[in-house]
């Protein structure tokens, strides 16, 4: 996978997860909230990983 892929990708995982966490923040279910929390922190961490990998 080029370079310029792999950042592309991580940025989208990113802007998945906050779109995650303001959706956790919306919902009044603390459930939801949980999953939706639990979610997005999987992937900021994800994406994380992925800007951390050797070119």
């Amino acid at each position: 996978m080029s370079v310029a892929r792999e950042v592309n990708r991580a940025q989208q995982m990113r802007e998945k997860a906050r779109h995650l966490t303001e959706a956790a923040e919306r919902t009044s279910d603390p459930e939801q909230r949980r999953r939706l929390q639990e979610k997005a922190r999987k992937l900021q961490e994800h994406s994380e990983r992925q800007d951390g990998l050797p070119v």
